[in-house]
């Protein structure tokens, strides 16, 4: 018996349509909290009963749109429930997304070692 792997990658592709279909939702929410939203990635568990949404924020307080959209993730569910065509539509938990914060303190980092090693060369070769 087959019946639990019919459809292969079929979770990779709710989560994407979940990505899609919240980050038009959101659009519509009129909470004051929540800033410029990006939806960056979707994790749906095995059983399509959670679905973890992280997010990054052009401008406005991760902790306040984190509060707010979670407070309205059952909006978003509800209205998921009418675009998607699945038994269960998950339950979503928003968390907000650091990956591109630390990328930029991290590049940060890497180009002040890098003036300072060239700073370091330049000083040595003068003195010589």
């Amino acid at each position: 018996m087959r019946h639990k792997r019919s459809t292969p990658n079929r979770s990779n592709r709710v989560a994407d349509q979940i990505q899609r279909d919240v980050a038009e939702l959101i659009r519509d929410l009129k909470d004051p909290r929540i800033g410029m939203v990006t939806i960056n990635s979707v994790e749906v568990t095995p059983d399509y009963a959670h679905a973890k949404v992280y997010f990054s924020l052009l401008i406005g307080d991760p902790k306040a749109s984190e509060e707010g959209l979670n407070e309205s993730a059952g909006f978003l569910r509800n209205s998921l429930f009418k675009r998607l065509q699945i038994h269960t539509v998950p339950t979503l938990h928003f968390h907000f997304d650091r990956t591109t914060e630390r990328a930029a303190e991290i590049n940060a980092l890497i180009n002040r070692a890098v003036a300072d090693k060239a700073k370091d060369a330049d000083e040595e070769g003068g003195q010589a």
